[in-house]
């Protein structure tokens, strides 16, 4: 690990700190908006019926992959663990602000507010199951490539690392949310393909940006391929 001085290692914490709040408001955002869905046609060869809840979400996977790069293993896993607490966190707002009785003149009655976020809990216990089963198994599988590959071709442990957890975590939600009866059996399936599909060709499409923020971090502190940093 590269040490670094201390005007460079209050740079590094900046950074990290930007990039964990990217991190926590991607996964917030991504389970309050799960109930909208939509259609996409891709290029005429298939037709995706995904939820807007999994746009941030690939958001996560790049960034844990950035830090894993150039942080380690460690502060990746503290990145994770650290959604978990914002997670459960901004359930306990929902479920207070839902058990709020609203106004007469209020803009959005309680009808309409249980119906927008009363999911919420189901959503948010299910992506937390898989998130944390995906999220994990993405920064063990990249770290074993890593040091596989004596930390050459990130290409590979981005993309390897990043397919298997997404698959992980695209079967563990919609299973949880079938088995609560939030969405039909009959919709697990092709939800599963398509939620699968969309995010091993957003994954593959980021690999670009991963390689560009290694380079700028490698650059900016002067490390060497596969070191990571060392401010603590």
């Amino acid at each position: 690990m590269a040490e670094l001085l201390f005007k460079d290692k209050l740079t590094a914490q900046r950074i990290y700190l930007i990039l964990a709040g990217l991190f926590i408001a991607s996964l917030v955002v991504s389970n309050l908006i799960f109930q909208k869905f939509f259609s996409w046609e891709f290029f005429g060869i298939y037709t995706f019926e995904i939820s807007v809840g999994i746009l941030p979400y690939p958001i996560t996977f790049l960034i844990t992959d950035i830090i894993s790069e150039i942080y380690g293993k460690r502060k990746a896993n503290q990145v994770v663990t650290t959604g978990i607490f914002a997670s459960i966190f901004s359930l306990l707002i929902i479920y207070i602000a839902d058990a709020v009785p609203a106004t007469k003149w209020s803009p959005i009655d309680d009808v309409l507010f249980s119906k927008v976020f009363g999911a919420t809990t189901i959503a948010v216990f299910a992506s937390m199951v898989a998130y944390l089963l995906a999220q994990y198994i993405d920064i063990q599988l990249f770290h074993f490539w890593k040091k596989l590959t004596k930390g050459r071709h990130l290409w590979l442990r981005n993309n390897f690392s990043t397919f298997l957890s997404q698959f992980v975590d695209t079967f563990s939600v919609l299973f949880l949310l079938c088995s609560f009866n939030k969405i039909d059996w009959d919709l697990f399936g092709p939800l599963l393909l398509s939620g699968f599909l969309f995010k091993v060709i957003i994954a593959a499409l980021d690999t670009p940006l991963l390689y560009a923020s290694v380079f700028a971090f490698r650059k900016r502190f002067k490390l060497k391929q596969g070191e990571e940093l060392k401010y603590d």
